[in-house]
């Protein structure tokens, strides 16, 4: 029965084939982000997990077509996989060397000929004697019969089959793959052999040992003569390992011919021999056969189309075939055509010479060759040579048919009726002519297909562009006219190198020939020849040859004599150039490494930038038999190169250096690029994760190596990878016997390498439940085992009281998470309890993931003898529409039917605590847990101790002794990269929080390893003023201590990350240097004090500034705690500042501080750009009737942080309580704190925030003890406007005539990139400013106070490093992010790498819908807590799982009122399907000056939150009903 669908083209004909008749598929592309032909069919099979005919889940591993494809293949076929590679004929050259190794394995490789209109054939014939068996076909069906052919075919022989095809035009598409064909034709048998035998063996050059063979049985007395053959591969015994005991089956047959044999005359009778050309003509045959039988359709080895009585054939060896064979039958009414034929090889080779004859008529007297060969390097085609053999050779010479050899060129439906004439007409002149040339040396021009630098690679291009401008010359650049090479040769090395040598020359002539002309007198004026004398003196000093350059252009353009143009035609060579050889990870591998190879020997100064794209979670997979050359060892080895490996998305500075140093090195130079991607195309935040892991886990360390460093007066080596420097210095102590073992047997070194990871986690787990065992020898009571999976902390806390309490009842409790359990004792354990909370989509915790992926897939695992029970921690509001309800709970429900399935019984029916119900998931635990005791025996057990209460935050600061905690010990621990869980607590309050890159967890926690933990360093900067110096110092921090990056906080301060333990204290010290402070800069204190911007109008910003520092200095904590632990003199003593007191006193927090955080900010109308209304504190600034601050309006009440679906918690806009003037308002923002430090609710820390105190209290209230303390009434509060809280970009002018430049800054972050060198910029400009910084609350950053003197240098600098460019949407201008991923530990999802990218995403319509220009104020934090304060933005996104957020619209455009839900946990593709067409109606129905916010409410999108207790009422998506 036919399967229904129909194909288009061979290629994905043959692809189907391919993936059904394999384990893997090899599918080459010429790019990773280039599908090729067959992908399409590959894709879609893959995708849906399709089962092949051989194989359960054939693999399907894409390679580029540069990376040496076939290496890929010797790894699985060698495992006993049946490989097949689909690919074009552009590879088949170089992977000769590689052919011969695969003649003797069943591989199948299917070659699509190129190019598609005009295919050259050369590469067939180049590979004719390489022992392989070569099939051709020429149409779709053809193609895919001849697929099936050569998968049969290879299995049944054990031979690599090559089958080549081309398309022969326009035809009708054809079904797919009858199945009962494949059923019949594909010896299962024979492929199970195979399948289930490996072959041990590295070697890619010396031979393995494996012979094609095959095995005959005959009779051991002489009897009908008959005989069973079986065929297929056979290896030394020594390298084979099977669990079979024959390699093939019976060949195609009636079986009832077959001789009945005993068993033990069998045994006797089999004997082995290679196969044979015969073997293979009668297997393929045989096929042909069974193909003939299930479809109709006829095949043979030779095929002869024509009349009986042809005296003419004509044959073709090329992809028109067909189109000769319809148009000799068209013109056979003719009678000079009457009696020709047309030939053709299905089978190549093998070449069955003998057999031709019996295929033609014995009246053919002449045969045409034609031969589509365009590379032809001999005189007489090898065809026709062939021919030549079997016809004309020997006995067979007489009366043999005369052949005539014709070079067979572009032929078409229009041209073949021509070229068919001229060729008969040829044969049957009386000498007909050699080598006639048929039809167009060229075929039709298409679009090349080009050899093209992929998007992602282009980083590193634009560094070198930067550095070197026109000094820089790339030998093999693509873009560069190499005249009658093609690209692809034009992009090897061994071409640049030559182009380079050939450079190097002409640039030696070509300063001869200056010195030559200085001489002459050969110039209209004598400005030139002045100038090259000047020029000659310098021409070999890079820098100063650059600097003349342009000049000596200049004049010689303008002396216009002839040796004056002669000179102009090679100008670039008045730079000393910068030589570069360009290529990429292709080079490492050894059919591409010679060009490496020569560049390095030749001593000569040429500098090679290679780009390695491996990711590295490729790696662990990567076939070891792939011979990938480390080139930057390679390179050192040779002892007189330069050698550099960089990562531009780890250290862009660091590329710098090595760059600039390669270029001034005098000899080879070799840096090597890591960029890892999956396609070309793949965004910068892929690249960055994938960066990140290869370097900080040590496969891509960064160093420099200069050989003459030491003679410079350095070292020879440095090592530039910051994590691993100690682990690798404390590395090379000690031998490296795993290298060594490797050394010894190379053939583990992959094993090693890969498995050494998972050995130490297994240990780690192993000890770990051991040495508790240990500990439960004494106990009495039954086993109870509790396994927990927490995100959070609440299922760890739940499992560890749980564990406590049975303790308590006598019961051998052992407490551990997931990840920590060795599975293989699962099925000894008596009771087990698992509790587990829900992550992301219904996801395990990370510490459970891999336990429950264990299980889910363990086909052995017996629980028939466990106990157990399921509590599962979720939220049924979460996730609420109703196609999403299933993820709630679902690992708890999902773990307990996997459980049950295994065998154990329960003890007590699944728990499922939801945080909806009144006491959150308590409700349901505290029935749960009573069934567990109960079932294990212990319900009534009298005299149970009384449990000690949690350890609260407000504990740990009591404890603490005003901030000090065991702070300065931890620091000391250098066996680890964190802090105790209480000190993590109390450096927040230093302005410091420990954080872990989540973008290496888990392949950290795979490498047995503790989680790379670093802190993130905050600043207390009041209103974000910044001297140059400062900026500097921040500059200088973030290069020596942190990431190299700054973060522009929303709360106008500087922010760093990455800075390890070790490095804390000198951070703190170089920012205390700075004359800045980190202290309360975050914690439960007020932390740093915000201020508008206020470029227009500086004197009354600078009273602003100065009542904003006022109010932070003097709500500044008082402990001396911070000066003990971060700042020391010379001699490392603690400076005591405060004397030799022993206990501090806080006269304003007193020694528990504040419930929660405590935020202060000031707002100058009209702008509103610090959110006055989003702070504890909010403060807005009233001008005097002289113009000058007479004092603040007072809001009390805001605040942003929320939990998702927790509707007790809400943002909330401050609320109004009166006018204070300028002299009192430090000491109203003092009382303010006051009340609420003694009436903030200190038990539940979600509910502790002003806001609540204050809807909980009431506003009039609260306003009565602040005045009560105060000892005064505010008053009423005076009349302002705010129009915006967007800023405003570019240069504006301030009253006293002083110049400002507010910069784009993209989510705050201060970085250098290839595109965009902003952070070297912004130094430069630090370095000759003679103003101030101000940092702005939407993480912008104005230049203050330039006068106009400076001005044009100013603007130069700005222009050199792209820093005036301010020319982006207006919702691009008005967006802002938090961090979120990689580093902190609360997000959901990512937001700041993330926001661009879906802006970009939203741009095309607001163009199309002319709303560019506009301001949309769009904002996108990770999780709830609201540091970007989302919650007042006009369109705002909140992360609720990674790749999922919650939509919210209608926010205030001034900040003054809250948005609202729009939709929950929705991903990119309905934002853009709810955004694109909601701004377009927005351009098309907003009234004049509305905005964004306000059109969503006034046209029923979204209706308006009035204050914060409204703010979860009437939201557009109501949670869906259980069901």
């Amino acid at each position: 029965m036919t399967s229904v669908g129909t194909l288009n083209t061979p290629e994905e004909a043959v692809a189907r084939i391919a993936y059904l008749s394999s384990d893997v598929v090899v599918s080459v592309q010429s790019s990773l982000g280039t599908a090729s032909a067959y992908s399409s069919q590959l894709e879609t099979l893959s995708s849906t997990g399709a089962k092949g005919a051989l194989a359960p889940a054939p693999e399907v591993h894409i390679i580029r077509q540069n990376a040496d494809p076939l290496l890929s293949v010797f790894q699985p076929v060698r495992s006993g996989k049946l490989v097949s590679v689909t690919t074009t004929s552009d590879i088949l050259l170089s992977s000769i060397p590689h052919l011969y190794k695969l003649i003797n394995y069943p591989v199948v490789i299917h070659v699509s000929m190129q190019p598609a209109e005009f295919p050259d054939y050369s590469g067939i014939t180049a590979i004719r004697q390489t022992g392989l068996v070569l099939l051709q076909s020429e149409s779709i069906q053809e193609a895919q019969d001849m697929a099936v052919t050569a998968h049969a075919l290879a299995i049944k022989t054990g031979k690599a089959v090559v089958h080549f095809f081309a398309s022969s035009g326009a035809e009708d598409p054809v079904t797919i793959e009858d199945q009962a064909l494949m059923d019949k034709v594909l010896d299962k048998t024979a492929a199970r052999t195979f399948q289930s035998q490996s072959i041990d063996s590295s070697s890619l050059y010396a031979d393995d040992g494996v012979v094609a063979q095959t095995k005959q049985t005959k009779p051991p007395v002489a009897s009908n003569g008959a005989s069973t053959v079986a065929s297929g591969i056979a290896s030394p015994a020594s390298e084979i390992s099977t669990t079979a005991n024959s390699n093939g089956t019976s060949t195609i047959g009636d079986k009832s011919t077959e001789p009945s044999l005993s068993a033990s005359s069998l045994e006797e009778a089999i004997s082995s021999r290679a196969v044979t050309s015969d073997d293979i003509y009668k297997h393929v045959s045989g096929i042909f056969e069974i193909i003939n039988q299930v479809t109709g359709r006829s095949y043979n080895v030779f095929e002869y189309q024509g009349p009986k009585n042809a005296n003419i054939a004509l044959f073709v060896f090329g992809s028109t075939t067909k189109l000769f064979q319809s148009t000799v039958e068209a013109l056979s009414s003719e009678e000079d055509y009457s009696r020709v034929g047309v030939i053709f090889s299905r089978l190549y080779r093998p070449w069955f010479g003998t057999r031709l004859a019996d295929s033609l008529p014995k009246s053919i007297n002449k045969i045409a060759v034609l031969e589509q060969i365009k590379k032809k390097t001999t005189r007489w085609g090898p065809l026709f040579l062939d021919l030549l053999t079997c016809l004309r050779a020997g006995p067979a010479a007489k009366g043999a048919p005369v052949v005539v050899g014709h070079q067979l060129g572009f032929i078409n439906s229009e041209t073949v009726n021509q070229a068919v004439r001229g060729i008969v007409q040829n044969l049957k002149a009386e000498a007909p002519v050699q080598n006639l040339f048929v039809g167009l040396a060229e075929g039709p021009e298409l679009a090349e297909c080009k050899v093209e630098q992929p998007a992602v690679e282009t980083a590193y291009m634009k560094i070198l562009d930067q550095l070197f401008g026109k000094r820089l010359h790339v030998a093999n650049s693509l873009d560069k006219p190499h005249a009658g090479i093609s690209a692809t040769i034009a992009a090897s090395p061994e071409y640049g190198y030559g182009s380079l040598l050939a450079r190097i020359e002409k640039r030696q002539s070509f300063v001869k020939r200056v010195e030559e002309l200085a001489k002459s007198s050969g110039f209209s004026t004598a400005a030139p020849g002045e100038a090259l004398s000047k020029w000659l003196l310098v021409a070999e000093d890079p820098e100063k040859s650059a600097s003349l350059a342009d000049g000596i252009v200049e004049k010689l353009e303008a002396d216009g004599s002839k040796v004056a143009l002669e000179l102009l035609a090679d100008k670039a060579l008045f730079y000393k150039q910068s030589h570069w050889l360009v290529g990429s990870d292709a080079w490492a591998y050894d059919l591409g490494n010679s060009g490496v190879h020569h560049v390095i020997a030749s001593g000569i100064n040429i500098n090679m930038l290679v780009i390695d794209s491996q990711p590295y979670s490729e790696h662990a997979a990567a076939d070891a038999s792939r011979r990938k050359k480390d080139i930057g060892l390679y390179a050192m080895n040779f002892g007189n190169s330069y050698v550099a490996s960089v990562a531009v998305y780890s250290s862009y500075t660091q590329v710098l250096h090595a760059m600039i140093d390669a270029d001034k090195f005098e000899g080879p130079s070799v840096v090597v690029a890591y960029l890892p991607y999956n396609k070309e195309d793949d965004s910068p935040l892929a690249v960055l994760q994938e960066t990140k892991k290869a370097v900080d886990l040590g496969y891509w360390p960064l160093y420099r190596w200069d050989p003459q460093g030491e003679q410079k007066g350095g070292v020879n080596f440095n090592l530039d990878s910051e994590r691993i420097k100690n682990e690798l210095k404390e590395f090379l102590k000690r031998d490296n016997h795993l290298s060594q073992l490797a050394k010894r047997n190379p053939q583990f070194a992959a094993n090693v390498a890969s498995s050494y990871g998972t050995e130490v986690r297994h240990q780690q787990k192993r000890k770990a439940k051991d040495a508790y065992n240990k500990l439960l020898e004494g106990l009495s009571g039954p086993p109870l085992t509790v396994l927990f999976a927490s995100d959070g902390g609440n299922a760890e806390n739940l499992a560890k009281r749980l564990a406590r309490r049975g303790k308590a009842r006598g019961l051998k409790t052992l407490v551990m998470s997931m990840e920590e359990y060795p599975l293989e004792d699962l099925s000894n354990e008596e009771n087990v309890v698992f509790i587990t909370s829900t992550a992301g989509q219904g996801e395990f915790p990370q510490n459970g993931h891999a336990f429950w992926i264990a299980v889910k897939n363990s086909t052995d695992l017996d629980l028939a003898g466990v106990n157990y029970s399921v509590f599962g921690l979720g939220d049924s509001h979460y996730w609420p529409r109703k196609e999403d309800k299933h993820y709630y709970n679902k690992p708890g429900k999902d773990l307990d039917k996997r459980i049950t399935d295994l065998g154990a019984k329960k003890i007590a029916d699944i728990g499922l605590g939801n945080d909806q119900d009144p006491d959150g998931y308590q409700t349901a635990y505290s029935e749960w847990e009573p069934k567990i005791w109960t079932a294990l025996g212990v319900d009534k057990v009298d005299g149970l101790p009384d449990e000690p209460a949690p350890i609260t935050n407000e504990d740990i600061k009591i404890a603490s002794n005003f901030l000090r905690g065991t702070i300065a010990e931890g620091l000391k621990d250098e066996s680890t990269g964190q802090i105790s869980a209480s000190d993590q607590q109390l450096t927040k309050f230093h302005g410091t929080y420990m954080q872990d890159d989540r973008d290496l967890r888990d392949e950290r926690k795979a490498q047995g390893l503790e989680p790379a933990y670093s802190f993130m360093i905050r600043c207390r900067l009041p209103s974000g003023v910044s001297t140059p110096r400062q900026w500097i110092q921040m500059d200088d921090i973030s290069n020596q201590w942190g990431n190299t990056t700054m973060k522009l906080t929303t709360r106008q301060t500087f922010q760093f990350h990455g800075v390890l333990k070790r490095n804390l204290r000198s951070s703190m010290q170089d920012i205390n240097k700075a004359l800045m402070t980190t202290l309360a800069a975050c914690g439960d204190v007020n932390r740093n004090v915000m201020c508008s911007s206020l470029p227009t109008n500086s004197a009354f910003h600078s009273e602003v500034h100065a009542a904003s520092k006022r109010i932070s200095d003097h709500l500044l904590p008082a402990t001396t705690a911070y000066h003990e632990i971060w700042l020391q003199d010379e001699n490392d003593k603690k400076v005591q500042v405060a004397g030799d007191a022993i206990v501090d006193h806080e006269p304003l927090y007193g020694p528990t501080y504040l419930p929660r955080k405590f935020k202060i900010t000031i707002a100058v109308p009209p702008n509103n750009d610090t959110d006055v209304y989003a702070h504890d504190i909010g403060l807005i600034a009233i001008k005097g009737e002289d113009g000058k601050l007479a004092g603040f309006n007072v809001l009390i009440g805001g605040g942003m942080g929320v939990t998702h679906n927790n509707k007790k918690t809400y943002p909330r806009t401050g609320s109004m309580l009166g006018f204070a003037d300028i002299e009192r308002i430090h000491t109203v923002c003092e009382k303010i704190m006051l009340v609420q430090r003694d009436n903030g609710d200190r038990k539940n820390r979600k509910h502790a925030r002003l806001k609540y105190t204050v809807d909980d209290m009431g506003v009039d209230v609260y306003r009565s003890k602040v005045e009560e303390l105060l000892g005064w009434k505010f008053g009423e509060a005076k009349p302002f406007h705010f129009e915006s809280n967007v800023d405003t970009f570019g240069w504006q002018k301030d009253e006293t005539g002083k110049n400002h430049f507010t910069f784009f800054i993209e989510n705050g972050r201060i970085e250098d990139t290839p595109e965009f060198p902003m952070k070297t910029g912004l130094r430069e400009i630090a370095k000759v400013h003679k103003g101030e910084f101000r940092l702005t609350g939407n993480q912008h950053l104005i230049l203050s106070n330039v006068d106009d003197a400076d001005l044009p240098a100013m603007k130069d600098l700005m222009a050199k490093y792209k820093l005036d460019n301010y020319q982006f949407s207006g919702l691009r201008l008005s967006s802002s992010a938090c961090v979120a991923f990689p580093t902190c530990g609360l997000a959901m999802a990512e937001s700041e790498r993330y926001l661009p990218v879906l802006i970009s995403k939203l741009e095309g319509v607001l163009e199309e819908s002319g709303l560019r220009h506009d301001s949309i104020v769009m904002r996108m934090t990770g999780c709830p807590n609201g540091c970007a304060r989302p919650w007042l933005a006009e369109v705002a996104f909140v992360g609720k799982a990674y790749g999922a957020y919650n939509m919210y619209l209608g926010g205030g455009y001034h900040g003054q009122r809250l948005n609202k839900l729009y939709r929950s946990s929705i991903k990119e593709e309905e934002i853009l399907e709810i955004l694109k067409p909601l701004f377009k109606r927005y351009a098309l129905e907003k009234e004049d000056g509305e905005r964004f916010g306000d059109f969503c409410i006034r046209i029923g999108m979204i209706k308006p939150t009035t204050e914060g207790k409204t703010f979860h009422d009437d939201v557009a998506e109501e949670d869906a009903d259980e069901e």
